[in-house]
């Protein structure tokens, strides 16, 4: 009985010794899983800063390209108020056909204009033209009618 004893002692013993370096065992695989995952919280917490910092600067650049665009069109705006300005009491004439300046000349067609539509007057103009020109295209190119001949008077 007590060699029985004694053999169900050394088997526990041994269970007990077997149970003891699986628990060290689980225990340093439970180590270093919680190392791994503070790596891989580390870089998960770089990358959010990486990626914060990214759209941070993708704002800056938006706000910044949006501030050009507002210069340029406040640009364009003055260069639109200037230019009417400029031309202000000048007459702008519709319709005549490209080309027709070249065999005519614009002060020509201006004298017929004015002939034309102010028989009464004849052919007593007594204004001289300063300057005349085509004004460019316009940004819509979609309407098909001759550029406008401005006359400086």
């Amino acid at each position: 009985m007590k060699a029985k004893i004694q053999k169900m002692q050394e088997m526990f013993d041994k269970h007990i010794e077997e149970l003891k370096n699986k628990q060290t065992e689980m225990n340093n695989t439970i180590t270093e899983m919680k190392t791994t995952l503070e790596g891989i919280n580390s870089r998960i917490t770089e990358a959010e800063e990486r990626i914060t910092d990214l759209e941070d600067r993708m704002v800056k650049f938006t706000g910044a390209e949006q501030d050009k665009e507002k210069r340029m069109k406040r640009n364009e705006d003055s260069i639109r108020d200037l230019r009417s300005n400029i031309k202000r009491n000048n007459i702008c004439i519709v319709g005549v056909p490209e080309g027709e300046e070249r065999e005519k000349g614009h002060e020509k067609i201006f004298e017929e204009i004015i002939v034309e539509n102010f028989p009464n007057m004849g052919k007593e103009i007594a204004t001289q033209v300063q300057e005349a020109q085509r004004v460019p295209y316009r940004i819509n190119t979609r309407r098909n009618m001759p550029r406008h001949i401005v006359i400086k008077l």
